[in-house]
C-alpha cells in the first residue's frame, strides 16, 4: 500500500514564502520518491469553506510518509509552507491508483 499527503490550504497570501518552500521542497520530495497529484481525477473541492487548493502527494508507502515528514529538512520547509498559507496535512494508507 502506498502512502499519501492530503493538503488542504487556502490560497496563496505569501508568494516569496511558497517559492521558499517550493525550493526547499523538491529535494526532499527526490529524497522521498514523493510524486505529486498523480490520480487521473484530481480531487474534487467540495464543502471547503476558506480553502482553494488541494494537493495529493504519492509515497511508496506511508512509512516513507512518515520519515518525510519527520525529516529535519522538511521541519524547515514546512516553516515557509505555514507561513505561505494556512493548510491541513492529512496522511494516509491506500492505493488510488
Amino acid at each position: 500500500m502506498k502512502g499519501y499527503w492530503l493538503i488542504v490550504g487556502t490560497e496563496i497570501s505569501d508568494q516569496e514564502a511558497q517559492t521558499e518552500y517550493g525550493r526547499l521542497w523538491k529535494p526532499i520530495g527526490e529524497k522521498y520518491q514523493a510524486r505529486t497529484n498523480t490520480t487521473k481525477q484530481p480531487p474534487l473541492l467540495i464543502e471547503a469553506r476558506d480553502a482553494g487548493r488541494m494537493i495529493l502527494v504519492e509515497f511508496p508507502s506511508l512509512e516513507i510518509a512518515k520519515a518525510c515528514y519527520a525529516d529535519p529538512a522538511y521541519e524547515e520547509a514546512k516553516g515557509f509552507a505555514l507561513k505561505a498559507s494556512n493548510r491541513v496535512l492529512v496522511m494516509f494508507e491506500g492505493d488510488l491508483g
